[in-house]
């Protein structure tokens, strides 16, 4: 055993308590003597009265010793030795009285040497063999010289064999014990210091996390999450035992989270981050949904992580949650700030020159008639009407028109906005699908709408596939009762790379965009106090399909 002074306090607990368990022990050992005695007296080897005596006043101790170590923790070792010396000496009464080895008492000498044996160090516990055996082979010198006697010195010498057997297995044993508890507790308080360092890194954290198992199901989350999500924690402040499908408004989350396994699984490279956003929603806590409510949409940035779990734990992910709404919103206010300086140039420095080269290109061209001329000329005049196209896109978000915000008749306008689409771009009726609309109003300007929807048909016919209905146009009510309209088509979608520089500034993927389109008609949205998104996930709005598509979510109807 370990010195006492170098034990833990939940060791020394753990001797203390087994302490108390050897006093229990032992005054059910002097009980039962009583009773033997009381019963068989008759048939038993021991005299009666003085045996009698000694079983009581062993009880007595007994007790004795029991409320010593229950009320008075101090001094184990000697508390200890007292004990075993008491337990030694009443046995040894009790055995000489019986008339030695052949009452069968020698087994009595087992319950103080094993408690030596597990709570004293090795070196008194040796001592205690020592003095019960010593004393067993005396008491057979005895009766050979004085009783003239034959004991059975070869069981004797095999009782006092077996004595310094046990107290060097036990002792063993106990020590092995204690070097695994102090272990334990080391371990114990490492763990315990890790946990209070997780909880305040993952509680004061800015990002979300979350914890799911494979088929989507939430085990928790820190308090970013709840904040960026809406949701309610429970009575110890947690959330879970929901599936992220079973909310509506988190089927985004759950879409991105089922890509995201389903890559892993079958070895294939999964993208670093995804950008989905979580509408607006509220939920009472009905039973079977969880409880929340989320006042205004948030645009996040979810990365993955699978846990590093043993092959037959449960397979755990965690997601990270970023909101970026507001490092957009910066980042657009720094790229506004960048062009309110440029556009006041813009239509003397840009727009003049360009006017000048576009009249030389038309003069040039009614001189030269070669196939070579023809076709630098031709250059030339595509490029400038890309530059002057953008050139005006900069000065429409410079005036921030106030729309009139007049409702429009979604129903009327999307058939309208149809006929005249598949007019001036040439191509066929049946391409977009309208969904019915029949009632809905939406306040929006005209304009600004028929301008967005134009931007958007425009991307949707450069990707389609041309068959019929590829392109569909619908709209769908939220779970706040906000119109949404739905522009999808069959393409390939948008990759997650590309959907993190959607609607900033300047940024394209066509060798003929300016990279102006979608910011424009995402501000003219805000400028109606409406929102458009690109989003991922089931139809709502009929098809019995899935995919990526842009969302103009609209204000709620006063």
């Amino acid at each position: 055993m370990a010195p006492w002074q170098s034990l833990s306090a939940a060791s020394r607990a753990t001797f203390w308590r087994s302490l108390q368990t050897f006093t229990v022990s032992r005054i059910v050992i002097a009980l039962v003597l009583l009773l033997y005695l009381s019963v068989d007296s008759r048939r038993s080897h021991l005299p009666g009265a003085a045996d009698a005596e000694t079983c009581v006043a062993y009880l007595a101790l007994a007790l004795g010793f029991a409320v010593v170590a229950y009320r008075w923790r101090r001094r184990f070792l000697l508390q200890l030795c007292i004990q075993v010396l008491a337990d030694l000496v009443a046995i040894s009464l009790l055995y000489a009285s019986a008339g030695g080895l052949r009452s069968g008492l020698a087994l009595l000498y087992l319950f103080p040497l094993a408690g030596a044996a597990m709570l004293a160090p090795l070196l008194l516990a040796l001592f205690s063999a020592a003095l019960a055996t010593l004393f067993v082979l005396a008491e057979g010198v005895w009766q050979i010289f004085v009783r003239f006697e034959e004991p059975p010195l070869m069981q004797t010498g095999l009782a006092g064999a077996a004595f310094f057997a046990l107290v060097l297995v036990v002792n063993r044993l106990a020590a092995r014990l204690i070097g695994q508890e102090e272990l334990a507790a080391r371990r114990g308080a490492d763990l315990r210091i890790q946990q209070a360092v997780y909880r305040i890194v993952v509680e004061d954290v800015g990002d979300g996390i979350l914890v799911l198992g494979r088929d989507g199901l939430v085990f928790g989350g820190n308090p970013a999450a709840r904040r960026m999500l809406g949701l309610e924690a429970g009575p110890a402040g947690e959330i879970g035992g929901f599936r992220l499908g079973d909310v509506p408004a988190f089927e985004p989350l759950a879409h991105s989270h089922a890509a995201w396994i389903g890559c892993c699984i079958n070895a294939l490279p999964a993208p670093p981050a995804d950008y989905v956003t979580v509408k607006r929603w509220q939920e009472e806590g009905a039973e079977g949904l969880v409880r929340g409510r989320l006042d205004q949409p948030v645009h996040l940035r979810l990365r993955f992580a699978l846990v590093d779990a043993p092959h037959d734990g449960a397979e755990r992910s965690v997601i990270f949650l970023q909101d970026v709404s507001a490092i957009e919103n910066q980042a657009q206010q720094l790229k506004l700030a960048s062009m309110g300086r440029l556009t006041a140039s813009i239509a003397h420095e840009v727009r003049n020159p360009l006017s000048a080269i576009g009249h030389a290109t038309a003069l040039l061209a009614e001189d030269l008639h070669g196939p070579a001329e023809q076709r630098l000329l031709r250059i030339v005049n595509d490029n400038v009407v890309r530059v002057n196209r953008m050139v005006e896109d900069i000065l429409k978000l410079s005036r921030k028109v106030q729309p009139n915000g007049e409702p429009v008749a979604l129903a009327a306008f999307l058939a309208e906005v149809h006929a005249e689409f598949t007019e001036t771009q040439g191509v066929r009726g049946d391409i977009v699908w309208l969904g019915a609309a029949h009632g809905l109003q939406v306040r929006f300007d005209g304009l600004h709408l028929r301008e967005v929807l134009v931007n958007l048909l425009g991307n949707a016919v450069r990707y389609a596939s041309a068959e019929p209905a590829s392109i569909r146009v619908f709209p769908v009510l939220d779970a706040t009762g906000r119109v949404e309209l739905h522009v999808q088509d069959d393409g390939p979608g948008i990759t997650p790379e590309v959907r993190a520089h959607l609607f900033e500034p300047f940024y394209t993927t066509s060798s003929k965009g300016t990279g102006l389109g979608l910011y424009l008609a995402r501000e003219l949205c805000l400028n109606n106090g409406a929102m458009l998104d690109y989003e991922h996930r089931p139809d709502a709005g009929g098809g019995g399909r899935a995919g990526g598509r842009f969302v103009i979510t609209f204000a709620a109807s006063a």
